[in-house]
């Protein structure tokens, strides 16, 4: 009977030592949960050994959901997931088809997997243009109609993609073709922060989940550094953007990135009160009657010069920000062979759009900084 009492406590303690090693185990255990915070048009979901991406946004009013699984080596996938479109990461060669999609590669260190691109003029990273003269990416033609040939002799593990709308005639031959096509929709986030964080759509791709967290949480915390930063100033300039191409005024309605923007930055851009997931086409009478006296222009890539905007419009010079020269553009800023930067990168850095904006409205506030994408025109 003793020996029996002398054997309770003893099992007592190994159930109880099991128990909290059980417990323990289960608290550093992987807990699934989505790791995309701003964007609406994608999700990441990490399991052990591969993760689900799903993007629900890739054009405006797409009409399916795109799910794609992310399989690390060695890893295993539910039989209920194997009828998705998978892809064993990290990737070693790829093809994306927006100057977009360039930065995140950049960032990453991983552009030498970039093999394929269309129109590579348009690319003005260095670091990827390097790249291209030593041969070692592909022309692919353009976007509406990419060389399938030389996708097939490429081989490439992925092909990131993007549409307008429903109708991708391209990318689906591709896929018909056997090759691996992956939608990306950052183009369609209405937000700054929303589209710079389709970084973890790369990230996961590439198996740096954790770098990409890490280079968008310091792009988040200057964005939002800068917005307290702006908050400061008691002046609240008002705004006019984009100018006349093949007949209409573009410029940003009010509930694009481009907008937001310009409101964060503390500034009354004046047709911020608009909707609409793009830019507004409006005639040149409608601009000038509200924006005749607006203190600031910010002009789109046409022009680098007040000359060429005269030449291009005589009447652009009745503006009030024309005739103090307080006009802006990003403009200047091109890579080697004619690529606007600011088309490519702008997207992925909010943090420096935003400081230019301040800098350019309010410079007191951002003592010591130089606007990186915009120069004022002379």
């Amino acid at each position: 009977m003793l020996r029996f009492f002398k054997i309770i406590p003893s099992l007592l303690f190994v159930f109880t030592f099991v128990q909290c090693k059980k417990e323990s185990e289960s608290k550093t255990k992987l807990v699934p949960k989505n790791e995309v915070t701003y964007a609406k048009g994608f999700s990441i979901i990490q399991y052990e050994g591969y993760s689900v991406v799903k993007v629900s946004n890739p054009w405006p009013k797409a009409n399916n959901t795109y799910t794609y699984i992310l399989k690390e080596k060695n890893g295993r996938i539910p039989d209920s997931l194997k009828r998705f479109t998978t892809v064993t990461v990290p990737l070693k060669t790829i093809v994306v088809t927006s100057t977009t999609h360039i930065p995140s590669l950049e960032m990453l260190g991983v552009e030498n997997t970039l093999v394929g691109f269309p129109n590579l003029n348009y690319i003005s990273s260095e670091k990827v243009r390097t790249l291209i003269e030593a041969k070692k990416i592909k022309e692919l033609g353009t976007n509406q109609s990419l060389n399938t040939e030389v996708l097939i002799e490429l081989q490439p593990e992925v092909i990131i993609g993007y549409g307008l709308d429903n109708s991708n005639p391209t990318l689906d031959n591709l896929e018909k073709n056997g090759l691996r096509v992956l939608l990306n929709g950052d183009w369609n986030e209405q937000t700054p922060l929303g589209k710079a964080e389709w970084i973890k759509f790369f990230g996961a791709l590439y198996g740096k989940q954790n770098q990409a967290n890490e280079i968008f949480s310091k792009i988040e915390k200057e964005y939002l550094n800068t917005i307290e930063i702006a908050k400061r100033s008691t002046s609240k300039p008002t705004i006019l953007a984009g100018d006349i191409f093949e007949g209409k005024w573009y410029l940003p309605s009010g509930t694009s990135w481009g907008s937001q923007i310009l409101k964060e930055a503390n500034s009354n851009y004046l047709w911020q009160e608009t909707t609409g997931t793009g830019s507004l086409a409006l005639s040149f009478e409608t601009v000038f009657e509200k924006a005749k006296n607006a203190d600031f222009w910010i002009t789109s890539g046409q022009f680098t010069t007040l000359k060429q905007m005269l030449d291009a419009n005589p009447h652009y010079a009745q503006f009030k920000a024309f005739q103090n020269k307080n006009i802006y553009s990003f403009a200047g800023k091109k890579g080697k062979t004619g690529g606007v930067l600011y088309y490519e990168l702008a997207p992925n850095r909010p943090d420096i759009v935003i400081k230019d904006i301040v800098k350019i409205l309010h410079p007191e506030l951002l003592v010591g900084y130089k606007p990186f994408f915009f120069e004022k025109l002379k």
